[in-house]
């Protein structure tokens, strides 16, 4: 050090900042400068979600992942706004285009052309290289405040790149609630037009939808993608419910663990019709049958033993159709679009591992369904999208655990359901004007969430209650193709009507009775419902925060969403 120069303090927060940002520069990972210096030496720019501790033994946290990060500044702008009062939108916000939030600059990055004559090394490198350029290049055409949060973690990639190889049929599997929000057409044109393999597009979770939103979002994709395959899907058929939900209105919902006839003989029946006489599909339909014919009064029979995974690493692989007379199909799709519990819906068992928390499935899986059927499981994959983070929320594709600011997603929610009404929620400060901080108050209050220290209203765990309660299905938004509401009563008596319920394995009443049936708490009688966009509750997955009960039906042919729930009370 030369004489005179004074040691400048170092603190341990520089430190670590300093040693994250080389942990990412050595990781690949895009390096951000910022003219604002301020936050630049506050917080890093990228944030890791699921992040595991690091070990000794080798690198952990390779699938965890990745998203940028927001500013102090950006927070603190959302939170105010979060305190305007709420103004419902009308029927026709509620309706969505594809085209508006999945451009055409906005690609997903593929494999790079590679052979045998390569190293692992140099290809390694190679795609290291192509990453860093393809997120320099979406830097440049979008500012990055104006796209979603999308996978930053080329290890991720990988794991599609792996599935797209192997598979003979790419299943690319989404939440009909927010169905053109999850299905990015670039990876469409790549499968499709591309490689020249099929595709079929999962409608999944269609319990919690009525039918005739259901059969729209059918005609609506295939209308755009007129090469594609659409099947309707639920792993919660009326039959794989605990309790009588007729004679017990508040019966507890659970799923059982059992194969759901309807989709999967669907499945097999378009799969047999794809690949002809090339595969043999007999031992998976008699499997069917023989799941179907099977007695599941016994609950110890609900949940059995979880099967051997095989797990394959991103190894490079040349495609041969149907290869050892097998059928390979890949599942694609976001987190929490339901692809590990369709699996195990359509094996009958638990064979994957299910949780609501994105990101679960860090690498994919593969299992054989029968010896001539074998089914792969992606890990769930956020591509470049401008769809905003609140949808992303609702959706769940952004964890909502790691949220800073949940009371904008709230908003969300408020604008297009009554949750006054349907919460009964009292206004915190007496108040006639509600906004959506006033909203996770009340619920606050309502449940009983206080600050540890000074015992005041914890609003933040109210709005992540409600968000959970909102992915779950119990407090259910379905958003609507474009032009839904001009051809609504088309909808409703469409012919595949009949097809849509037998999948959900109800009829029509019950479909009526369903939408008013939720779970309740054992200690809470406080109604939570939404409108009558939803068919049923969750999706599947038990939960630990259920507090809402049944307050009748909310299938009212009111066009107005409020003042159908304001009919309740």
């Amino acid at each position: 050090m030369p004489q005179g120069r004074r040691k400048v303090p170092f603190s341990a927060k520089q430190k670590k900042l300093q040693l994250q940002a080389k942990r990412h520069k050595k990781q690949g990972l895009l390096e951000h400068q910022s003219d604002d210096s301020e936050r630049s030496r506050d917080q890093p720019r990228v944030q890791k979600i699921n992040q595991q501790p690091t070990t000794a033994a080798g690198k952990s946290n390779r699938y965890a992942l990745q998203f940028f990060k927001e500013t102090n500044e950006e927070i603190q702008q959302r939170k105010e706004q979060a305190r305007q009062a709420i103004v419902p939108v009308t029927e026709e916000e509620l309706e969505i285009d594809i085209d508006n939030y999945f451009l055409p600059e906005l690609d997903f990055p593929k494999r790079p052309l590679w052979d045998y004559e390569m190293t692992k090394e140099e290809i390694d490198l190679q795609e290291n290289r192509y990453f860093r350029e393809y997120l320099a290049g979406i830097e440049k055409q979008f500012p990055l405040k104006d796209l979603s949060y999308f996978e930053l973690n080329l290890e991720t990639w990988r794991q599609l790149w792996r599935v797209i190889e192997m598979s003979d049929i790419i299943l690319i599997i989404v939440d009909i609630r927010f169905s053109a929000l999850m299905f990015p057409p670039s990876l469409y044109k790549f499968v499709v037009e591309d490689l020249k393999k099929e595709m079929i597009l999962v409608l999944n979770k269609i319990d919690l939808a009525p039918a005739e939103l259901v059969v729209a979002w059918k005609y609506y994709f295939l209308s755009k993608f007129p090469s594609i395959h659409i099947l309707t899907f639920t792993s919660v058929p009326g039959y794989n419910l605990h309790g009588n939900v007729e004679s017990k209105m508040n019966a507890k919902r659970k799923a059982r663990m059992r194969m759901s006839f309807e989709g999967a003989q669907k499945l097999q029946e378009l799969c047999d019709k794809i690949v002809g006489s090339e595969v043999d599909l007999s031992s998976w339909k008699k499997k069917i049958i023989e799941e179907k014919s099977k007695e599941y009064d016994n609950e110890e029979l609900e949940v059995e033993q979880s099967t051997e995974i095989t797990s394959i690493d991103t190894s490079y692989h040349k495609h041969q159709k149907f290869r050892d007379g097998v059928l390979t199909i890949g599942c694609i799709g976001q987190p929490n679009v339901g692809k590990s519990s369709l699996m195990n819906a359509i094996i009958g068992k638990k064979v994957v591992s299910v949780s609501k928390t994105p990101g679960h499935t860090k690498h994919f899986q593969t299992i054989f369904l029968t010896p001539t059927v074998k089914v792969c499981d992606c890990p769930g994959l956020v591509f470049p999208s401008k769809v905003p983070k609140v949808l992303q929320v609702l959706m769940g594709s952004f964890p909502i655990a790691q949220l800073r600011e949940p009371y904008t997603s709230v908003k969300y929610i408020a604008e297009r359901i009554d949750l006054v009404k349907l919460l009964h929620l009292q206004h915190p400060n007496d108040d006639e004007e509600w906004s959506s901080m006033d909203i996770c108050d009340g619920w606050a209050k309502k449940r009983g969430f206080l600050t540890a220290r000074a015992a005041r209203l914890d609003s933040y765990r109210a709005a992540n209650h409600l968000l959970r309660l909102a992915l779950d299905g119990k407090i259910c938004l379905c958003l609507r193709p474009a032009g839904y509401s001009t051809k609504i009563e088309h909808w409703k008596t469409h012919p595949e009507i009949q097809e849509v319920l037998w999948i959900q394995a109800k009829n029509k009443s019950e479909e009526s009775q369903l939408r008013g049936n939720i779970e309740s708490d054992e200690d809470e009688s406080d109604s939570c419902r939404s409108s009558g966009d939803s068919g049923e509750t969750d999706s599947g997955e038990d939960s630990d925060e259920s507090d809402v009960e049944s307050t009748g039906d909310f299938s009212s042919a009111s066009t107005n969403k409020f003042a159908a729930l304001g009919e309740v009370e």
